[in-house]
């Protein structure tokens, strides 16, 4: 071989080898894992973290290779629950979990997505959240706030309240100081005659210890156990009026959320839909073996008399109407949730006593008192639509295909 051409292909292959170890850092950073921190809003002790971890661990799973998400305990990068959403939508972390109601002195709105007294049980909010708008309304109220949000969890009805008193009518909350979460259980409470002391769930036991309050309340029975109520109260009020359909959600940074592909995004609902399920049968299951233990401690339990269930629930229409009065987004939201109730009332009677749910008193006539303000607002027609357009969707199933742009699944049928 003529040596001018050897040394002509020894400087190609040298060229070549040059190149190629220049792209391949870039080659390799390309295939690196977007990384996200997130983090939990309940510390250890506040079991409701097994949806969280569910959660994250099946995102981590199913985008492996593409978003790797730290998974944090309560309190560790955020060390106060009342501080996740500004952390989450400022983007001091990727994503945070969350409980809606906490957030309702932002807008009140934020209440209904998880649970307020005498409202959806928990297979209501399931049907409403992925069959007939809830979802889609919760992303519209997120989205003013720069936060992309799913629901991602919700568990047995709340147990009801801890007590060192007992508790079975109305009278009996005269002069209770309880621990009681959510603005109008708070405003019910006062109307029964008791004091409602909000603090954080780490701080219930001990104040019921000391006497600092009468009684309290948090969550579903595992968890109750897990904070040692057991230990410091004797009386266990039935039913969980209060909250009868816990949902917690997933915040993400919506600058975040734009950075993934849009294979991660159309994860994000499945698994959502996925950890739901799986968070509402474990703790409905283990429901059953906590309250058991806690008969099994000593604890009495208490029922209250349906004369006191009916005005919880007519003092729970008036606080609902009220607020949806005060605010458009409210007035939204209570709409296509009583909208719910009064499409599936015939299918209830009819299928009663196999039936999930309940059909609530007077809900025509909430309706209508609804059904005005949203019309007055402007809002009656894009409430109708939303629903028609995501039953179509459903009824159609026609799915998101890798390549194009994800907006929702199904997607909306052209």
């Amino acid at each position: 071989m003529n040596k001018k051409i050897l040394l002509s292909l020894v400087a190609v292959i040298l060229m070549g080898s040059i190149v190629l170890a220049g792209w391949a850092p870039q080659a390799q950073a390309a295939k690196k894992p977007i990384k996200w921190r997130a983090q939990t809003m309940w510390v250890p002790s506040i079991t409701l973290w097994r949806g969280d971890k569910y959660f994250v661990d099946l995102i981590n799973v199913l985008a492996a290779g593409e978003l790797e998400i730290k998974y944090n305990e309560g309190g560790t990068l955020v060390t106060s629950s009342k501080e996740m959403f500004d952390a989450v939508r400022h983007g001091t972390i990727d994503l945070g979990t969350d409980w809606p109601s906490y957030w309702e002195g932002k807008n009140t709105a934020f209440s209904l997505l998880t649970s307020v007294p005498m409202g959806f049980t928990p297979v209501d909010y399931l049907a409403w959240y992925w069959q007939g708008g809830g979802l889609e309304l919760a992303q519209e109220l997120y989205g003013k706030y720069g936060i992309v949000w799913f629901p991602h969890s919700v568990t047995s009805p709340e147990a009801g309240q801890r007590s060192n008193v007992p508790i079975r009518k109305g009278e009996d909350y005269k002069g209770v100081k309880m621990r009681q979460c959510g603005r109008n259980q708070a405003r019910i409470l006062k109307e029964l005659g008791g004091a409602a002391i909000f603090m954080p769930g780490a701080e219930i036991y001990m104040a019921l210890q000391r006497g600092t309050i009468d009684a309290g309340e948090f969550s579903v029975p595992e968890c109750d156990w897990s904070m040692g109520f057991q230990e410091v109260t004797k009386y266990w009020v039935l039913p969980g009026w209060h909250q009868p359909g816990p949902v917690s959600g997933v915040m993400i940074n919506k600058k975040s959320w734009n950075k993934l592909p849009d294979r991660i995004k159309f994860m994000f609902k499945e698994a959502a839909m996925a950890t739901m399920m799986w968070a509402w049968t474990y703790f409905e299951y283990s429901s059953a073996e906590y309250t058991q233990k806690f008969i099994d401690a000593g604890i009495t339990l208490t029922r209250l008399d349906n004369k006191t269930l009916d005005k919880i629930q007519e003092l729970a229409y008036k606080f609902l109407l009220e607020d949806a009065e005060k605010n458009p987004d409210h007035a939204k939201v209570a709409f296509s949730q009583v909208k719910f109730f009064k499409d599936f009332a015939q299918w209830r009677a009819a299928q009663s006593p196999f039936m999930f749910g309940r059909n609530p008193p007077k809900t025509d006539e909430i309706y209508k008192k609804l059904e005005a303000m949203v019309k007055k607002n402007g809002d009656y027609d894009s409430v109708i639509a939303l629903e028609r357009a995501v039953r179509k969707r459903m009824e159609t199933q026609k799915f998101w295909k890798p390549g194009t742009k994800y907006v929702e699944n199904p997607t909306t049928p052209k």
